[in-house]
């Protein structure tokens, strides 16, 4: 067993909700005060204690995937103090929702197909695709099921796809992400524009899926999906009282958010939806 000192203050509640908060995620499984999750095929539990967390099994692998899953890597702090000098509103949510570390990530495909199968469609249904295609494609290890690997992803057939939810075009994307020659582990030493630029390439990734790859698997600071809908729901109702905001005026509100536009996208959607 080992343990991951988390730097005060830390709510593991609040920071593995959103794995709960739509029903069971079969790859970020949430059972009796424990997140369960599948690691170089070994199941891990994640679990509360006093200044961290206990994880188990443990070695170097799993110590670097709970970490980014943990989103121990986030300038919180800063981002607190920020939000107090600046932001009256962010500095509400602060307050009240003290201790969410907004989890990550860990694996670069598992974060864009489960973006691709949430386009345009409800979180509520995305998730219940997304756990369709971990059973049809993946693997059970103990509690949890392992999120498809590549290879298993790029020898499917579009009907495969097609049978556990997903649209043909979404099918379709998944598919030549799976079968593209993109190194998806490279992109983190990139620029968030050169990212961004290269995953663009992709069919069927664009901007919101791009932005969400850099806010949720490379935990880029400044990383601000302007597009989404959550989040231009949240401005919205918690800065212009229910006042209907455009994609472009969301993206300005970025710029003054800088450099922690990527927390406080985070804590608008968990407001939105814990506090609202």
């Amino acid at each position: 067993m080992g343990f991951l000192a988390v730097p005060p203050p830390y709510d593991f509640a609040l920071a593995t909700e959103r794995f709960r908060a739509l029903g069971p995620d079969l790859a970020n499984l949430w059972l009796q005060g424990k997140l369960y999750r599948v690691v170089a095929g070994r199941e891990v539990s994640i679990e509360p204690a006093p200044g961290g967390v206990r994880v188990e099994p443990w070695d170097a692998r799993i110590e670097r995937a709970a970490r980014v899953l943990l989103g121990l890597d986030l300038d919180l702090a800063g981002f607190y103090a920020f939000a107090e000098a600046e932001d009256p509103v962010l500095a509400r949510l602060a307050r009240r929702l003290r201790g969410f570390r907004p989890p990550l990530a860990p694996d670069p495909l598992e974060a864009l197909v489960t973006s691709i199968t949430a386009q345009q469609i409800s979180l509520r249904a995305a998730l219940a695709i997304r756990n369709r295609l971990v059973q049809r494609l993946g693997e059970r290890v103990g509690r949890a099921w392992a999120f498809p690997r590549r290879e298993r992803l790029a020898q499917a057939q579009v009907e495969e796809l097609v049978a556990v939810g997903l649209s043909r075009r979404k099918a379709e994307s998944i598919l030549g992400l799976a079968r593209s020659s993109l190194d998806l582990d490279q992109l983190r030493l990139l620029s968030d524009e050169e990212a961004r630029a290269r995953l663009m390439v992709v069919p069927g990734v664009g901007e919101w899926t791009a932005d969400w790859f850099l806010a949720r698997h490379l935990g880029r600071p400044r990383a601000w999906p302007a597009g989404d809908l959550g989040l231009r729901k949240a401005v919205s109702l918690l800065y212009r009282g229910g006042a209907s905001v455009t994609s472009e005026e969301v993206r300005a509100m970025g710029e003054r958010l800088s450099p922690f536009q990527n927390l406080s996208a985070h804590y608008l959607l968990l407001g939105l939806r814990v506090l609202s």
